[in-house]
This record gives C-alpha cells, sequence and structure tokens, in this order.
C-alpha cells in the first residue's frame, strides 16, 4: 500500500504538543488590528489547543503528526 499524503495547508497550521494534543495559532491577528484592544491583541499571539470534536478530523489530514 502507498503512503498516504499528508495535506500540506493543514501541516503548516497544527503541530503535536508532548502529550499528544494538537495546537493551533489564533485567528484574527492579519488585518484591521486598531479597533482591537492591546488585551486581546496580546491574548491572540498565544497559542490554542484544537477542540477534541475536530482533532479527529484534523488527524485523518495530517497522517504523520
Amino acid at each position: 500500500m502507498p503512503k498516504m499524503k499528508t495535506k500540506r495547508g493543514a501541516a503548516k497550521r497544527f503541530t503535536k504538543t508532548g502529550s499528544g494534543k494538537i495546537k493551533r495559532s489564533k485567528a484574527f491577528t492579519s488585518h484591521i488590528l486598531t479597533k482591537k484592544s492591546t488585551k486581546r491583541k496580546r491574548n491572540l499571539r498565544k497559542s490554542g489547543l484544537v477542540d477534541p470534536s475536530n482533532a479527529s478530523a484534523i488527524r485523518k489530514i495530517l497522517p504523520y503528526l
């Protein structure tokens, strides 16, 4: 059986943590930043975790993650 292909767009967006969870970056940071508060922008810089309900779908498109 041939190797499975990884969805390259997803591979650039998600990484795996040491405990096996999937780490992601937060949205709403690219433009229209003047109306967002400094506190909100600072919290958006931090990484987040993928919700367990979506994690199984991401594992399917990233077979070697």
